[in-house]
């Protein structure tokens, strides 16, 4: 080959490269026929063995698009940036992922500018932090001084064991029990054994199933917004044409009443972001 043909070669190539579509992702995924999503393991009722809202709502994405759902359970990391890492742009070190797309995202400004290498999107549910008392014992509560003297259960390592612990340099602090996770404290409420529960809205409807005796509350903490916070799906930046798919797989769930429906099999208020 002259110069000057493997200059024109190599040109060509590099054009090709250059004219590659940013939606290639998609028809690779298309070609394979299997829509990769990671979820987290045992964040009910969202995600476990038994099955949950995300992992519904993966299979109904997929089945927009026309795709069997291959999930990827994993365990969280010390933190977001973490789990964005191993799951949606790079994969763990020990050769788990990424996946083409990660449920339960939280759709926050401030997550968005620490990872630049995953695009954000399609909220589909807003939780917050209230309380559920056993009636019963606990008529009544809009404070947290009702909580003084009683037992008031939540999860270990959470927002809620933090301000339960926090709250007025400790002032229930007494009162607080600690369990490895929020379903152990919510079964100890409903078998009799705690008065009350700091816990997400979603993991407390998903446990009392609407039952009279066990009510929720709305309890103000300075350190948490009111409003809660969102939660959507994140996909690696370049796969731009598989961001635009599934959000308008998610917008027709939406619009159809399917999303509602996923949500009311758990026993969960959808609560619009």
């Amino acid at each position: 080959m002259t110069s000057f043909s493997f200059i024109k070669a190599a040109a060509l190539l590099l054009f090709t490269f250059a004219v590659v579509p940013a939606h290639a992702d998609l028809g690779k995924i298309r070609q394979a026929g299997v829509l990769k999503v990671a979820v987290y393991k045992d964040m009910r009722p969202f995600s476990s063995n038994d099955g949950g809202i995300d992992i519904d709502l993966a299979k109904a994405l997929a089945a927009k698009l026309g795709l069997q759902v291959s999930l990827l359970p994993f365990d969280a990391g010390e933190n977001l940036n973490d789990d964005l890492r191993n799951m949606v742009w790079k994969g763990h070190y020990l050769g788990y992922g990424p996946a083409d797309v990660m449920m339960h995202v939280p759709v926050d400004k401030m997550l968005m500018a620490q990872n630049k290498q995953v695009s954000i999107f399609a909220p589909y549910y807003r939780n917050r932090v209230r309380l559920v008392r056993d009636v019963r014992k606990l008529p009544a509560c809009d404070s947290v001084d009702c909580l003084i003297g009683k037992k008031v259960g939540a999860e270990k390592v959470s927002i809620s064991a933090m301000l339960l612990l926090g709250e007025q340099d400790g002032k229930v602090r007494d009162s607080v029990r600690i369990y490895a996770t929020a379903a152990e404290a919510l079964d100890a409420l409903k078998a009799g054994e705690l008065d009350a529960v700091l816990a997400n809205q979603s993991e407390i409807e998903g446990a009392v199933r609407g039952d009279n005796n066990f009510p929720l509350s709305d309890l103000s903490f300075p350190r948490m917004p009111r409003q809660g916070w969102v939660v959507g799906l994140a996909v690696k930046k370049e796969n731009e044409e598989l961001a635009r798919a599934l959000q308008a797989a998610a917008n027709d769930l939406e619009a159809s009443g399917e999303l509602a429906k996923i949500f009311a099999k758990y026993g969960v208020t959808p609560t619009k972001p």
